[in-house]
């Protein structure tokens, strides 16, 4: 729907062509950089609405000219000029608030001033319908209580108009021209206010779509869903996971010899490649840090071949690192993985992010820290898991801080298939 309306389509007619040219002119009429989506979509909707109804009644008033009612034919002549300026204005002063309100405002009153110059009701061809663009715009542009207002204001004038009806002088139009007049302000006003509606559900389900986007891109989808059903503290206990770091080798030194501009650029330029492997092995990216990419493996959901899937994506970000380079740069990286119990979850109310704790999380870290350039380095609880899969190469024991020496192996790569 929002391609059709704001982006086109190959084989579009002219109404939709128009509406699609009227969408993308509204937006920029009174537009501000500092605009929310909200406001700008606001802003959008009240303007073209505007804009929109010009040839409806520039139109109604040249009918009731003709039709020997001038009177009549001035009122929504008196919106045809008034509308241009206020939208003029508008763009000048960027008041949203001063706008909606004489639009609304004109959007009530001329369709009740114009049943009133034809004589009620049935005389009018029910035209007063046309009021109730007021309190449908407001819904989709104001908050709530401003709407229930514009409301009250419809009914109050529907309940005078029953009261003033039998004061009033019915014009002498034909029979004909009062009933297809009728079918003209109910078949008008319809189809306005469906695409009015159409438009606004769209663009809410456009933009609640990409916001879904953006938020499962942050936090996993179990974990997403839950913070929306419930505002909480998420945490849950995995008995078994694998939890991998890989750190650029002597990036402190290089980080000086660049400028912070090429410097981000690079760090991107590796995330993106790291994210694109993450994305392949169904595997969670944790946080960038600096220059250090954490992944983890068997959370949120359960896998029984966390280790081993986890040891692949090591392999195959230690050879995408090897076959080129970043940012026109040649790079190393430091790899450590360890696997047991961790925590997972959503801590605090802003800028949450989802993140592990426990001390197999601290020993993933350690290996890195202490492990060589270009290397995968392991302990002896991921061994256990991979070995029987993967070729590792024994280093002895290491001085881990916080805890005691612990055995290390560095991964060479995937033993061979049996023949």
């Amino acid at each position: 729907m929002v391609q059709h309306l704001m982006g086109g389509a190959p084989q579009e007619g002219w109404a939709a062509a128009a509406v699609r040219s009227l969408l993308v002119w509204a937006g920029s009429v009174g537009a501000d950089p500092a605009d929310s989506t909200d406001r700008a979509l606001q802003k959008r909707l009240m303007v073209a609405l505007s804009v929109g109804l010009l040839p409806m009644t520039l139109l109604w008033s040249v009918i009731y000219f003709v039709a020997g009612v001038p009177w009549s034919a001035a009122i929504p002549g008196l919106y045809t000029a008034a509308a241009p300026v206020n939208t003029l204005l508008f763009s000048w002063t960027r008041n949203l608030g001063f706008y909606r309100f004489t639009q609304l405002l004109m959007f009530l009153i001329l369709p009740w001033l114009l049943m009133m110059t034809l004589g009620g009701f049935r005389e009018s061809s029910v035209v007063v319908i046309w009021a109730a663009l007021c309190p449908l715009a407001s819904l989709l542009i104001e908050e709530l209580r401003r709407t229930l207002l514009w409301i009250l204001g419809f009914v109050a004038l529907l309940v005078l108009s029953a009261i003033l009806q039998p004061y009033l002088t019915p014009a002498s139009l034909p029979e004909a021209f009062v009933d297809w007049f009728f079918v003209l302000n109910v078949g008008a006003m319809i189809t306005i206010a469906f695409v009015l509606l159409y438009y606004f559900v769209g663009q809410r389900n456009f933009f609640q779509e990409r916001s879904e986007m953006l938020l499962h891109n942050i936090l996993p989808k179990e974990i997403s869903e839950a913070l929306k059903a419930e505002q909480k503290t998420i945490a849950a206990q995995h008995d078994s996971a694998s939890i991998l770091f890989a750190d650029v080798v002597g990036f402190t030194p290089m980080a000086a010899t660049m400028t912070p501009l090429a410097l981000v650029e690079l760090l991107n330029e590796v995330f993106l490649c790291f994210d694109g492997l993450v994305e392949k092995h169904g595997l969670e990216k944790i946080k960038t840090i600096g220059d250090c990419y954490m992944v983890a493996s068997g959370v949120p959901r359960a896998r029984p071949d966390h280790a081993t899937v986890l040891v692949q994506l090591a392999l195959d970000m230690r050879d995408a690192v090897a076959e080129r380079t970043f940012g026109g740069r040649k790079l190393a990286f430091r790899i450590g993985i360890n696997s047991g119990p961790v925590v997972a979850g959503v801590i605090g109310r802003k800028k949450f992010i989802y993140d592990l704790w426990g001390e197999a999380v601290n020993l993933a870290s350690r290996m890195e820290s202490h492990g060589l350039g270009g290397a995968i380095q392991i302990t002896r609880k991921t061994h256990d898991l991979v070995g029987n899969d993967y070729r590792c190469e024994a280093k002895g024991t290491i001085d881990v801080k916080g805890a005691d020496r612990m055995e290390v192996w560095h991964v060479i790569g995937r033993k061979a298939a049996a023949a």
